[in-house]
């Protein structure tokens, strides 16, 4: 019905035009050309010319290492000093009480891999969301991705162990200067160190010393992401439509679906409601299952 998507959507935390700089245009006449009646996004970039006033705006959270890592702890002491503390001290914990810790950054071994993302779909699972692991395309994409190297682009698997046990990692794409943040998990028998944060410190501090200047954990709202972040980006959601029967088809389909969305996500006990009824669907969907 002639309604565009970015590529791989659903997978994608920026979206946007591939485009010399300053190129103007008029968007109505670009999906025009293109044969749409529709083209929707929600991580488009701030500042892409596809926006408009009224597609909403989202914050991107980031770890910002442009100075440093040892700015950037720093700053972490300052802003979430409790949390900080906190994580190293569970680390500490987590090597008396499990065993030797090791850390391996960008490393391309398939198994670790594997074990992430099985963690991730029980994660999906047992709160209610939709497994992507579900579909083989994107195992297969994934696992494609970690063996790509080059200067300019790479998946990047980063694993934390105790005792030679896989307790968290996190699979991300890098540029040169950037890491982005897609899927982190963690085994759930570690949960009370909070193996999720003291995965991350430990990618951040490698990563700035590979010459990774920002970590961009995406668009949503987390606990983890509030605490480590030390500034944001801004992504859109939106649509750019033509007058027609299929952009109004769309409409209707997409749009009250999304405001809806958008008002419980901005409402702490609205949004407190809902994941906990996710979850409850999920503990149900894993009952039937098993």
């Amino acid at each position: 019905m002639g309604i565009g998507k970015p590529v791989a959507a659903g997978l994608t935390d920026a979206q946007g035009l591939v485009c010399v700089k300053d190129f103007e245009f008029d968007p109505i006449r670009l999906i025009k050309d293109c044969g749409l009646a529709v083209y929707e996004f929600d991580h488009l970039v701030s500042g892409q010319p596809l926006l408009s006033e009224r597609h909403e705006r989202h914050p991107s959270p980031i770890i910002d290492l442009r100075d440093g890592y040892e700015r950037y702890t720093e700053w972490l002491r300052e802003h979430s000093g409790k949390t900080y503390k906190s994580t190293l001290a569970k680390s500490r914990k987590l090597q008396r009480e499990a065993g030797t810790f090791r850390h391996d950054y960008a490393t391309t071994d398939l198994e670790p891999l594997r074990t992430l993302l099985g963690w991730k779909t029980d994660q999906y699972r047992r709160t209610g969301r939709t497994d992507r692991f579900a579909h083989q395309w994107i195992v297969e994409l994934v696992e494609r991705l970690l063996t790509t190297r080059s200067e300019s682009f790479a998946g990047v698997l980063d694993m934390v162990y105790a005792d030679d046990q896989p307790v968290a990692g996190h699979f991300g794409l890098r540029t040169r200067r950037t890491l982005a943040g897609w899927f982190p998990a963690y085994d759930t028998r570690f949960a009370k160190y909070s193996p999720g944060l003291i995965q991350h410190l430990a990618m951040t501090e490698r990563a700035a010393e590979s010459g990774i200047q920002v970590i961009d954990m995406g668009r949503g709202q987390k606990e983890y992401k509030d605490k480590l972040k030390n500034d944001e980006f801004e992504v859109a959601e939106g649509r750019v439509a033509r007058l027609g029967p299929a952009a109004g088809v769309h409409w209707m389909m997409r749009v009250p679906v999304r405001k809806t969305r958008a008002t419980v996500l901005a409402h702490p006990l609205l949004l407190k409601t809902a994941d906990k009824a996710l979850k409850t669907l999920g503990r149900l969907r894993t009952v039937v299952q098993g």
